[in-house]
């Protein structure tokens, strides 16, 4: 299959590229600048020069392909909207692609985020709308709710489209700007670690190797329509998660109570995040793709080597 993938070069995308040409896809990748270039090839995929704005560009290329893998973002808008604005510009990309590939069959697999189950009392599954309404979601999340509902329309204009809902964490060896070397370096600042209230709500998890054949698996054989889970369980408890940090980086782990906790001090930037109780079960994407995670878990992936490398 000759796929077309964009944001190739960026954290989840470079183990994409690689697992779908060991299984004998051939990738052709998204590079804006040369340094995106020479990435995309040394990962051994094909070039093809333009951004994420060139919307003409980007149907171009998707009617030109077999299929399409869509993690990309416009990471431009970041200074001036956050990530509202990136996520509201994701939506003209993806109505692009689906009058690039109407009525064709093909399949266009993107990038989407497991959300809160809310007041379910259960896991968020598979069948579930990626958030439900609720005054407890902020607008960054309601925006990629938007983009995901996007993307799962296409397939009623023949698109075999679907979505790959990450977690909040996902590791590897490469992880150096996501949630868990955040928490790490916030550690080290303050000299303690931190969790929220008892810290019982649960943090979902997935190695990036595990992710990766996730959106391959769906590239290939995903029904229209479809939302996918790359969850390895159905989470951790924050608490779980700061005492194993603590415990790495020979700290104390502290309960931030929850009536100071949304003062300005500990958790930051993260701290309208930490409270989020986000479980989700991963069973329908197993029984249906086959999927199965096969790499380190959260906990395992700590001792890595590059989370907390050797003084």
């Amino acid at each position: 299959m000759r796929v077309f993938v964009t944001g190739g070069t960026g954290h989840s995308g470079s183990y994409i590229i690689p697992e779908l040409i060991a299984s004998g896809h051939e990738v052709t990748g998204l590079a804006r600048s040369d340094a995106s270039a020479d990435a995309l090839t040394a990962l051994g995929a094909a070039v093809r020069r333009g951004d994420l704005e060139d919307l003409d560009g980007l149907k171009e290329a998707a009617a030109d392909s077999d299929g399409v893998v869509h993690v990309g973002h416009r990471q431009d808008l970041l200074p001036s909207g956050g990530m509202d604005a990136v996520a509201a510009a994701e939506v003209p990309i993806m109505v692009a692609y689906g009058e690039a590939l109407a009525g064709t069959g093909k399949p266009l697999v993107a990038a989407g985020s497991i959300g809160s189950a809310g007041s379910l009392g259960r896991p968020a599954t598979e069948d579930d709308p990626a958030l439900p309404n609720g005054e407890e979601h902020t607008g960054t999340l309601r925006a990629r709710n938007v983009v995901e509902r996007t993307v799962i329309g296409l397939a009623e204009q023949g698109v075999r489209s679907s979505i790959v809902r990450l977690p909040p964490i996902a590791h590897s060896m490469t992880d150096t700007a996501g949630f868990l070397p955040g928490l790490i370096a916030l550690g080290k600042e303050k000299g303690i670690v931190g969790y929220p209230g008892d810290g019982a709500n649960l943090w979902g998890a997935v190695h990036l190797r595990d992710a990766a054949t996730l959106f391959r698996l769906a590239l290939e054989k995903g029904p229209a329509g479809k939302y996918w889970h790359a969850a390895e369980d159905e989470g951790t408890p924050f608490r779980t998660i700061a005492e194993a940090i603590g415990e790495r980086l020979h700290l104390p782990v502290v309960r931030i109570p929850v009536d100071v906790l949304m003062l300005p001090g500990y958790f930051g930037q993260f701290t309208n995040l930490v409270t989020m109780h986000l479980p989700a079960s991963s069973l329908i994407t197993r029984q249906t793709l086959g999927w199965e995670p096969t790499q380190p878990t959260l906990l395992a992936d700590l001792d890595n080597g590059h989370y907390f490398p050797a003084r």
